[in-house]
């Protein structure tokens, strides 16, 4: 398997990290894995030397995670999916140089999308694993009973109390609450390790980690899948884990109805991480996928 290398780019004068592989490939196509939530590159630790066996492979740190830099919400940055989506294609443009896949997980998708949505000619196409539905989108909450949306504004102004966020954060950045929440989300708990926790927590003790876990939990605005689905030129593939409990399955088999999205595969038995949980089934699934949109 290709070696992995961590390097760091500089991003509007932040640095920015990234992991890659197989970029010696001149004929491969270019990706670009995209994390979700509170993860980073790491989550992409079980994929990236299996797809540059035949790809160029980049796994990226958005600003805000992971080893990238951790500014402090306002003036100069918005943690936003405009935001990012405009680091990636920055990417694009200033590190690979040409149009990429980009491969996605969770809040990564709406990322990925809005990207292809911006600058479409710099997306070949995209594969999103579990896209975030956005379920407290103000929109979307709209179409909740009002005994499920009415307490979520009240949380989002209480969570605005820095001193508050600062101890609630002290107390979800430990590994058995780490370990917890995974093991929520995850369909095969046997992938939750404790190497995974400590991989994702490392990060978290990085000074202005907390402001950035603040304004992502207070953003309900900006685009929801339903917004950018119909917008997309680009082939799309979506695989989606049947015991995934934040998203919920049913609620986004329609998205196989826009007209962009190829195939929509549902894994069983897979949760939310379907990369860092089922890696033997999904790796082949991508690279099949993208040997076949790179040939075309």
């Amino acid at each position: 398997m290709s070696s992995v290398q961590s390097l760091t780019w500089q991003w509007r004068g932040w640095p920015i990290g990234y992991q890659c592989a197989g970029i010696e490939q001149s004929d491969g196509p270019a990706v670009v894995l995209i994390h979700g939530f509170g993860a980073s590159s790491i989550h992409w630790r079980k994929n990236i030397s299996a797809l540059a066996t035949t790809c160029r492979v980049y796994a990226i740190d958005l600003i805000g995670y992971g080893k990238s830099a951790k500014p402090t919400p306002g003036d100069s940055i918005a943690y936003t999916f405009e935001t990012w989506s405009q680091q990636i294609l920055d990417f694009c443009y200033g590190v690979i140089g040409e149009p990429a896949f980009l491969v996605a997980n969770s809040i990564g998708c709406i990322v990925a999308m809005q990207a292809a949505v911006s600058d479409p000619k710099w997306v070949r196409g995209i594969a999103m694993l579990d896209c975030s539905l956005r379920l407290l989108h103000d929109r979307k909450r709209q179409l909740l009973p009002w005994y499920r949306s009415a307490p979520t504004p009240l949380v989002q102004k209480v969570l605005g109390y820095r001193p508050l966020i600062g101890f609630f954060f002290a107390q979800l950045a430990q590994p058995k609450a780490v370990k917890r929440i995974l093991r929520q989300a995850y369909g095969r708990k046997e992938a939750v390790t404790d190497e995974l926790v400590s991989l994702l927590l490392e990060p978290a003790f990085e000074q202005g980690a907390v402001d950035v876990f603040l304004a992502f939990i207070r953003y309900s605005q900006g685009p929801i899948p339903e917004d950018l689905l119909p917008q997309l030129a680009c082939p799309t593939l979506i695989l989606w884990g049947q015991a995934d409990p934040w998203e919920p399955i049913e609620l986004a088999r329609d998205y196989s109805k826009y007209p962009a999205v190829e195939d929509f595969i549902e894994l069983e038995g897979i949760g939310h991480c379907p990369q860092d949980e089922a890696p033997e089934i999904v790796n082949p699934i991508l690279a099949d996928w993208l040997a076949l949109k790179a040939s075309l």
